[in-house]
Order: C-alpha cells, then structure tokens, then sequence
C-alpha cells in the first residue's frame, strides 16, 4: 500500500499538470492506450467522467451476453484511469458496461477526488450495492458480471457475501486478487512491533484516517479474517482468479490463487514467461483483456496472445 500511496503523489501532480494543457480535439480519450501511464489520458481530458461507451443507461443486454459488466476500480483508481485499455476491449466485444467511482474521501476537489478505493470496503460495498441495482434496473438484465482489479477484487465479496449481492452476480473476475491479504504494508499495520514506534505509529494513523481500506487489506486483518470465514467464495456465484507473478503490491502473490468450486486460478505467465506484468499494468495486457474475455464467454474463445511486456511499478 505504501507503493500504491506514493504513486498516488506522482500522478495527483500529473493529473494537476497535464490538466492544464488542453488536448486536440479531435483526439477520443482512449486513442492510443497501450500502456499504464496511457490510462490517465481520459481523467485528464474529463475529469470525473465516463469512459466512450460506459454508463450507456440506454443499453440493452443482447442475447449472446445478457450479463451487464460491472468493472471494480482498485486502490487509488477510479473507473476511468483503470479501465481505459479494458473497458473498449470488452464493449466491443458487445456487452454493456458499467463502472463505478466508489470510496472517494468526501470534500476532495479534483485531482484528489480522482482517487477512490480510500473508505472502508464496507462502505464501498454498499455503493456497489446502490449501483448494481441502478444497472439492473436500466439493463432490465437479472444478474451482472463483475470485472475487478485490486482491493475490486476483494470489496465486491462483501456486496455478495454479506449484503445479499450472490443472487445478482454470474461471474466475478479479479485481476491481481488479494483474497487473503497483503503484507506490502509492512510495519505500518497495527499489531506489529514496528507499529509501536510513535513515528511508525503515526504514520499509520494517518494512513488509516485517508485511507480506511488500506489496513482492512492487510494479510490478517480482521476484515480479512471476515471474508474468509467459512470459505472465501460464494455459492453459486462463478469466480475466475488472474495473477501475475510479479505482483508487488499483493505481497505475495499467491494470496489471491485460492481454490474453490465453481473458481478457475490463471496466472499470466503460464505459457508465456515473457509477460512481466505487475500489480499495476496488468489492466492494460492485452493477454489479461484475452483472459477477461474468455471468462466472461468461456463458450466462445478468443485467442490468447503472448507478449512480451515490462513491469511498472508494482
């Protein structure tokens, strides 16, 4: 979380910089996204917008993909600088497309109020809630997909476990999950000894006061223990996991490869050694796009591609 809160800096003053150069007009917000820092261009060029073809409250579900597909933003995200490489690639591909901007601290003006994912995951889960229930109201559709990255991964299961959401949900699909926690957080989770130390000590506090979910995240948690009590998945709701190795944020890795029925484990590099995503960039693969595909219409396949690619920053 440390990591994700100092990129958090560097693109608030990105934001903040590119904001005030206007762009070409003929230029769509998503021309050209092929790598991370790519994904920024539409939160620049609207600020607190939608992406082309998200939140279409007019679209309707055909019969090949009657789901609507609800994407999740992660940790310090919204759901236009997470999704602008994903979401054209599923909207093309003929479903209806959603996303949420949830867990924005409130009062902040933008850029801050660019980053969400910051309250605690209860409450974003009752937005998501709110949400789903808009989507299907305006889809006419019985049940939504979810598409996650990060802590989208994780906050969702609350909305489906313990908010009655399993009814409304097919399939649910996590880009670098963290079902079992992290422990990038480090000394700064309460309960170590390194917490004890008052600089250490207050350093936390102020993470827990802007951000409520960074610690609900951490391996061992209390909220973590919630979430797995009993079994990490839902009945009758279909989960697919996609991990990177080099995921340097979801300390380690592993934490989101966790078996269950009705749940399929990918990790990117099997088959292809040479895909370096990390934490960050793997919303941008094009492989990871392959695999969402795929899961979303596992009876009509695209092909996978393997690409060579380099890690960003987590």
């Amino acid at each position: 979380m440390r990591r994700l809160a100092r990129a958090a800096v560097v693109v608030t003053a990105a934001l903040a910089a590119f904001g005030t150069a206007a762009p070409a007009a003929a230029e769509s917000p998503t021309d050209r996204i092929t790598t991370l820092v790519d994904t920024y261009k539409p939160e620049v060029m609207n600020p607190g917008g939608s992406l082309p073809g998200v939140n279409d409250w007019g679209c309707k579900p055909s019969a090949e993909h009657p789901n609507p597909v609800v994407l999740v933003h992660g940790t310090f995200g919204n759901q236009q600088i997470n999704w602008g490489a994903m979401a054209p690639r599923i909207k093309d591909a003929g479903y209806c497309v959603y996303a949420l901007n949830y867990g924005v601290n409130p009062g902040t003006p933008w850029p801050l109020s660019a980053f969400g994912g910051l309250t605690r995951m209860q409450d974003s889960a009752q937005e998501l809630s709110v949400f789903v229930d808009r989507v299907l109201a305006a889809s006419g559709a019985q049940k939504v997909d979810f598409v996650g990255h990060s802590q989208g991964t994780l906050m969702p299961n609350y909305y489906v476990k313990f908010l009655d959401g399993a009814p409304k949900v097919d399939k649910y699909i996590s880009l670098a999950p963290l079902w079992e926690g992290t422990d990038a957080v480090g000394p700064l989770a309460a309960g170590t000894d390194a917490a004890a130390d008052p600089v250490t000590q207050a350093a936390g506090e102020l993470m827990d006061r802007y951000c409520g979910a960074c610690s609900q995240m951490t391996a061992g948690s209390p909220f973590i223990e919630k979430m797995n009590a009993g079994g990490t998945y839902a009945p009758g709701v279909e989960y697919t996991n996609i991990m990177t190795e080099y995921d340097g944020t979801v300390v380690p890795w592993t934490a989101g490869y966790v078996e269950g029925p009705d749940t399929t484990n990918i990790v990117v590099q099997d088959g292809c050694p040479q895909d370096h995503s990390d934490h960050s960039s793997l919303v941008s693969s094009v492989r990871a796009q392959a695999l969402v595909l795929n899961a979303l219409d596992p009876a009509h396949p695209v092909a996978v591609p393997c690409v060579a690619v380099q890690p960003f920053a987590g």
